[in-house]
């Protein structure tokens, strides 16, 4: 089940990247209210080359934020419906005999945008779930053992209803590890509910004008990755992934994939804040939506709390670089 929006393309890109995605999060802001902080992590994460993990309760803006950032970078947004019957070739397309050419031709699927937005990614079976893996890893997939490259930028936003709730299956490991930060929205404080019950039923329906571009989102990518960051900060975060891979409330650490994730949003987060090198304030702000989704608990249990809780005992204990 799938739906797609493709945005008018903005002449704004005349703007440079710094501007461009201060651009981006304030036409975001005006449709998602007072949750900057959380507007701020998809930013850096779009920016780091990375997916997002909406994590929260059913009708709290997952899929209006999603919607929002694609149309503020005039994205073409690809939405997929996941639910317990969907298909792996609905998502990633079908190879179909065209007669009059004697050949197969590739009937993309949703996942061929630039934004796809995975609604509701846990109820549906992790073989369905899978077939993002390679999309998400490689910026490709495979179609009759053919790669096909997905466009770029390229972002995953999934959205996640919490474990507990029926008709759910928790998302493998692999899965996990494939999405940069974990981000939980949580309920509108109450003066900004209030206004949303007055506005009633334009709700969520407020357009996003495109306020950038795709080439400046690409190159504040490339910006970003090429950031300083300091030897003794790099080997403070290999200690913090370290000591996930030796706490012993942990059955399984963070991976090299997920240290990777972790410094590359630090870097994002600090070139997006105007500076030229990455900070401790970054690597420690970025620990608990980067790294905390990633470990296994020995109980076998998907407690992000409890997770999270480990991830701050490690930072509290690991000496930081003087």
């Amino acid at each position: 089940m799938s739906g797609s929006v493709a945005p008018v393309r903005s002449p704004s890109s005349s703007l440079d990247a710094p501007e461009a995605l201060r651009a981006v999060k304030a036409a975001v802001a005006e449709v998602i209210r007072g949750k900057d902080e959380v507007i701020e992590q998809v930013l850096w994460a779009l920016v780091a080359g990375g997916h997002v993990l909406l994590e929260d309760l059913p009708g709290v803006g997952k899929s209006t934020l999603a919607r929002a950032m694609a149309a503020a970078v005039g994205a073409d947004l690809s939405r997929i419906q996941f639910t317990a019957d969907l298909l792996p070739a609905d998502i990633i397309g079908v190879s179909v005999w065209r007669p009059k050419l004697e050949r197969f031709e590739l009937l993309p699927g949703p996942v061929f945008a630039h934004f796809v937005l995975a609604d509701e990614i846990n109820r549906a079976p992790p073989r369905t779930q899978s077939a993002l893996l390679e999309a998400m890893g490689e910026g490709q997939v495979s179609v009759e053992g053919q790669p096909r490259p997905l466009p770029q930028p390229f972002m995953v936003i999934a959205t996640q209803n919490p474990s507990e709730h029926h008709g759910t299956y928790p998302l493998p490991e692999s899965q996990r590890d494939r999405f940069a930060l974990r981000i939980t929205l949580g309920y509108a404080d109450a003066a900004i509910e209030a206004a949303l019950l007055q506005a009633g039923a334009t709700v969520g329906r407020t357009p996003v004008t495109p306020v950038a571009s795709l080439a400046a989102i690409e190159r504040a990518q490339a910006a970003a990755a090429a950031l300083h960051l300091h030897p003794d900060l790099a080997a403070y975060a290999q200690r913090v992934v370290q000591a996930t891979r030796e706490h012993a409330e942990l059955a399984q650490g963070v991976s090299t994939r997920g240290a990777l994730a972790w410094v590359a949003t630090a870097r994002a987060c600090a070139w997006l804040d105007g500076r030229d090198h990455v900070s401790i304030d970054d690597l420690q702000t970025l620990a608990v939506p980067a790294l905390a989704h990633r470990v296994v608990l020995r109980t076998g249990d998907v407690a992000e709390a409890v997770a999270a809780e480990h991830v701050r005992e490690i930072l509290a204990r690991t000496p930081v670089p003087r």
